[in-house]
């Protein structure tokens, strides 16, 4: 394994690098920045929790590469799988072992925890756990609320019934976001460190989307 990344500020700036080159396009909810803030929840999960950090922000930085793949594929692309396809080659450049590669890349490649693909190792977890945070709280709204904008979607429509509304429509709101998806994601935390930051966060959205239900509604 390589030295830790705090002792190696030049190779940190080439991983910002390379994910900014694969993310920019993305924009919107998926952009370089995303994967910032999921580097700062990873390696704050990751020092509470005793994960390793030259794991963890490798995998962090990357592991949202694969998008554009999996975007102009229509979804038939798996982005994780890809992801954890393209950071290979990427890595081995940079320097890293085998054994190394193979740790951030089953980070990556589970971090959508999708059919058999599921998160093995302590940094895996809290990589899964550091995306999920991101999709809530003030950050979860503010991406629900520009997803929405990007869709043409209103603004507030607490008196339809968000399960009987269809996604990319008129209906897609923030609220519908928050309804449907949202509010159960503090469940599928993995780590307890995780679980505990997801719980605050999902108060903080109940809490918002209240008193916009009561602004718009003039209650």
């Amino acid at each position: 394994m390589m030295s830790s990344i705090a002792d190696n500020p030049a190779l940190l700036e080439q991983l910002k690098s390379i994910s900014r080159v694969y993310c920019e396009a993305e924009g919107g909810a998926h952009g370089p920045d995303h994967s910032l803030r999921v580097l700062h929840n990873a390696t704050t999960i990751g020092r509470l929790m005793g994960g390793r950090l030259d794991v963890l922000v490798p995998a962090a930085l990357l592991h949202d590469i694969g998008r554009k793949d999996e975007s102009q594929s229509f979804g038939q692309i798996c982005h994780a799988q890809r992801g954890a396809e393209l950071a290979a080659p990427l890595l081995d450049k940079l320097g890293y072992t085998p054994v190394a590669i193979e740790a951030i890349c089953h980070c990556i490649r589970t971090h959508r925890y999708r059919d058999n693909k599921q998160p093995q190792s302590l940094e895996a977890k809290i990589l899964f756990d550091a995306d999920k945070l991101d999709s809530i709280g003030a950050i979860g709204i503010g991406r629900a609320f520009l997803f929405a904008g990007q869709i043409g979607a209103r603004l507030h429509n607490p008196e339809v019934d968000p399960f009987a509304t269809l996604p990319y429509s008129l209906d897609d709101t923030a609220y519908r976001e928050f309804v449907v998806k949202m509010s159960a994601i503090r469940k599928q935390m993995l780590t307890s460190a995780g679980r505990k930051m997801a719980e605050q966060r999902h108060a903080f959205m109940h809490t918002f989307f209240e008193q916009l239900t009561r602004e718009v509604t003039n209650l």
